[in-house]
């Protein structure tokens, strides 16, 4: 089973920029949809960007065109590169690794079957 480490949030003005990395070990993320979900305070936790073992990729309305999502093989890590940061991206990020995804809003989604801890991001005005 994939073991998921992330890093990389942190504090930053609004119209910022962050780069989250999520790290696997014990099995390759090649293999899987991996995708990033938020929770912030109060709200449920919700998908906003996967990428699928084939490269397709998906983004949530609400980070499309500022948010990009990859992944390095070689160093079996997921990124997600938050550019234009905006108040309300503050919340609990969390990379999440899958063996199968759903179709669904006109565009794939990962099923998340392993979890990374949480990384803050909080972005002020």
């Amino acid at each position: 089973q994939v073991h998921l480490v992330v890093s990389g949030g942190g504090s930053v003005q609004a119209g910022g920029s962050l780069r989250l990395s999520c790290a696997a070990s014990g099995d390759s993320v090649s293999r899987y949809c991996m995708g990033w979900f938020r929770q912030a305070p109060g709200a449920e936790r919700e998908e906003i960007t996967s990428i699928g073992s084939d490269g397709w990729t998906s983004y949530a309305d609400s980070v499309k065109g500022r948010f990009t999502i990859s992944q390095d093989n070689a160093k079996n890590t997921l990124f997600l590169q938050m550019n234009s940061l905006k108040p309300e991206d503050t919340a609990m990020y969390y990379c999440a690794a899958g063996l199968s995804k759903r179709w669904y809003g006109g565009t794939w989604h990962c099923t998340p079957g392993s979890w990374g801890q949480g990384t803050q991001v909080t972005v002020s005005s």
